[in-house]
C-alpha cells in the first residue's frame, strides 16, 4: 500500500485453508461448480453418484457454502452458521438450509483439514523464502499501469488466493478475488504478464 495522501490499495495475499478445504470439499464430492476453476493437483475428481436432483440441491448448497468462504463479508449469511463437526472452526454452514452438504461433508473432515493444513504449510514456507517480493510484484505491476495511463492508480482492493491448482493460470473467484496456481505465482515473469490485467481493470 503506498503512503498516505493519494489513492490506496491493498493486495492480500493468502492460501487460506478455508478456501483449501471448500475446494477439497467440491472435488471429492463431484461438484462442478465454478465450471471454469480447475481442480485441486493430485486429487482425484469423483464422480458424483446421487440422482440429479439431489446433486442439484448439493450444488447450490455449495456454491452458497463457497461465496460465504471466498468473501464472507460479500456475502453474509441470513441465517446463524454452526461450526461442522471435524473441521475445526474452518467450515460453518447455515443451521438451515444446508443438511445436505453438511451430511455429505462430515465423511471427508479428516482428509480435508490435512490436506488444508499441508497446502497451506507448504504456501507458508514458499513466501518465507521471497520475503518482500509479494509486495513489490504489485507495486511493479501498479507502476507500470500507472505510467500507461498517465496518471495514480485508483484505490483498490485485491485478495489473491494461491492454490495448488491442476491447470496453471488466473481465475477470478470473487468481486475483489482471484485464484492463483502457485506455480504461476513462483514464476516471476509470467506472474507479472498475468497479473497486469488485474491491475488495469482495478487501478
Amino acid at each position: 500500500m503506498p503512503g498516505s495522501g493519494g489513492p490506496q490499495w491493498m493486495v492480500r495475499e493468502d492460501a487460506s485453508e478455508a478456501v483449501l478445504i471448500a475446494l477439497y470439499l467440491r472435488q471429492v464430492l463431484g461438484v462442478r461448480a465454478p465450471d471454469e476453476l480447475p481442480p485441486l493437483r493430485g486429487l482425484a475428481t469423483v464422480e458424483a453418484e446421487r440422482d440429479s436432483d439431489a446433486h442439484a440441491t448439493l450444488e447450490r448448497q455449495w456454491r452458497a457454502y463457497w461465496a460465504m468462504t471466498v468473501e464472507p463479508q460479500a456475502h453474509p449469511s441470513p441465517i446463524p452458521l454452526d461450526l461442522v463437526d471435524g473441521f475445526e472452526t474452518l467450515v460453518a454452514l447455515p443451521v438451515e438450509g444446508a443438511d445436505a452438504l453438511r451430511e455429505a461433508i462430515e465423511p471427508h473432515a479428516a482428509e480435508a483439514i490435512a490436506f488444508a493444513h499441508a497446502a497451506h504449510a507448504a504456501y507458508t514456507s514458499r513466501d518465507a523464502g521471497r520475503t518482500g517480493s509479494a509486495y513489490r510484484a504489485y507495486a511493479s505491476a501498479i507502476a507500470v499501469h500507472e505510467r500507461q495511463v498517465g496518471r495514480r492508480a485508483h484505490s483498490f482492493e485485491l485478495n489473491v488466493q494461491i492454490l495448488p491448482l491442476a491447470q496453471r493460470g488466473l481465475w477470478w473467484i470473487g468481486s475483489l478475488t482471484i485464484a492463483v496456481t502457485d506455480g504461476l505465482r513462483g514464476d516471476v515473469v509470467a506472474f507479472d504478464a498475468a497479473i497486469h490485467p488485474i491491475i488495469a481493470e482495478l487501478a
